[in-house]
């Protein structure tokens, strides 16, 4: 395994050691503890769980995701390869790789894999075929099944439902190795909710910080779940990849005290990385004519919410909300040049802004 706290290995990098020592085990009927799996980064070594021979032509092989320092679902999940030997055709490839238990199929166009096959993606696809090719006796096929007991399960804590990916999880990975939320391979990861809207012809996107601005869409919006893209802590890089994609204008709705960072010019809205609510919150105030008192009462708030109640006491709430609306739609059309319609709201999702322009079914 790695030796970084800060990364992990993927499920496709675990999958190919699974597959590795399931046809391993039927070449030497050896026990196999440990198996190097050639990555595109760099070799790794891989503990294996078990692995067992249920025929001679025919052995699986489990192992499972080591914790790292992230808050991945995936962790300590368990994930079988079985491995069947067959008789090659002259047509057939020497590795076939499907699907079975707890890895989910596609039914949406816009992802890496096509419709109706399982979403094992490429970088996994290609490692088990490279890992195994030289290892297959002449004459022979491996038949490759991936299979994730859990997988339908941990399913339903990822975004596989909304991009159409159902019944399980995805087998994923673009180097082998797994990194913190930080890291590109998330940043793939939800990039993929634009994709697939825009491959389902999907109009009047809605961008939101997370699960809570999902929920408060949906109650609130009149827009069904296929139209709202999750941002996390990135919205700069949703946003350009967005811009990228030929996406000018959508709705950008959530909690003020995630959407008013980005007013302070701040893309990355995770804590540790920048927080300047309050000196936001206190400008706009000022800019709307509020006095001292209530000002240096606004810079000492905690939260967000503590200053929407102070700004509703002093009849200022509606006029600051919508200059802070307006201060996020300047701050990205001069970065992105994205015509936003701004939707700020509070926990129960009460507008907070009046200066938008969606249609709700309120």
């Amino acid at each position: 395994m790695t030796n970084d706290n800060y990364t992990g290995v993927t499920t496709g990098t675990v999958a190919t050691a699974c597959s590795l020592a399931a046809l391993d085990i039927l070449l030497d009927d050896e026990d196999i503890a440990c198996v190097k799996v050639e990555t595109p980064k760099k070799t790794l070594d891989i503990i294996i769980d078990e692995c067992k021979r249920i025929s001679s032509f025919k052995a699986y092989a489990t192992a499972h995701k080591n914790p790292y320092n992230d808050p991945d679902v995936t962790v300590d999940m368990a994930i079988v390869s079985t491995v069947e030997l067959i008789d090659k055709n002259d047509e057939s490839s020497n590795v076939i790789i499907t699907g079975g238990e707890g890895v989910g199929i596609i039914t949406k166009p816009g992802l890496q894999i096509p419709v109706g096959e399982y979403a094992i993606n490429p970088v996994p696809r290609k490692m088990i075929v490279e890992n195994l090719t030289d290892r297959i006796p002449e004459g022979k096929v491996a038949k490759v099944t991936i299979s994730i007991p859990e997988g339908e399960k941990i399913a339903k804590k990822t975004m596989n439902p909304k991009l159409g990916i159902v019944g399980g999880i995805s087998v994923l990975g673009t180097t082998g190795i797994a990194r913190s939320m930080s890291s590109e391979a998330y940043k793939n990861s939800i990039v993929t909710q634009i994709d697939v809207a825009l491959a389902s012809n999907i109009d009047d996107l809605v961008f939101v910080p997370g699960n809570i601005g999902e929920k408060l869409a949906l109650k609130q919006l009149n827009v069904g779940k296929e139209q709202i893209v999750q941002t996390g802590n990135f919205v700069g890089f949703m946003f350009e990849e967005a811009e990228k994609r030929g996406i000018n204008k959508f709705t950008y709705f959530g909690h003020i005290g995630k959407l008013i960072k980005v007013a302070g010019g701040i893309f990355d809205t995770k804590h540790a990385v920048a927080d300047g609510r309050r000196e936001v919150m206190v400008t706009h105030a000022a800019l709307c004519g509020a006095d001292k008192e209530s000002l240096q009462r606004l810079y000492d708030s905690k939260t967000t919410d503590d200053m929407m109640d102070i700004l509703n006491e002093i009849h200022l709430s509606v006029e600051v909300s919508n200059s802070i609306a307006q201060a996020i739609r300047d701050r990205c059309m001069q970065r992105f040049d994205l015509d936003l319609n701004v939707i700020l709201v509070d926990m129960e999702g009460n507008y907070l802004n009046s200066n938008y322009k969606f249609i709700t079914n309120k």
